[in-house]
């Protein structure tokens, strides 16, 4: 037998859940593991796993960003100025 749990709602969230379950031919319990695949699915972290992809994940960060990345020699300067600053710690 499978698992079960005690799910807690407020009624009104129940006859929500209830009637949509009802308009697509579902039971209250299928509909709610449905849903919750459903969130498990959108929420999945994105694979970077082709080069479409990784493509893609580079083109949303820089609709993402703004300004422009300082190059190297300006990050190795900063990098240097601020091992040589005393910082306090109050």
């Amino acid at each position: 037998m499978s698992p079960r749990f005690h799910l807690v709602l407020d009624e009104r969230e129940r006859a929500a859940f209830q009637a949509r379950a009802t308009a697509e031919g579902r039971s209250l319990s299928d509909w709610l593991r449905l849903a919750a695949r459903e969130r498990l699915e959108r929420d999945r972290p994105a694979r970077l796993d082709s080069v479409d992809a990784i493509t893609e994940f580079f083109d949303a960060c820089d609709v993402r960003e703004t300004g422009d990345e300082p190059d190297w020699a300006e990050h190795l300067a900063i990098a240097n100025r601020s091992r040589g600053m005393s910082v306090e710690l109050t």
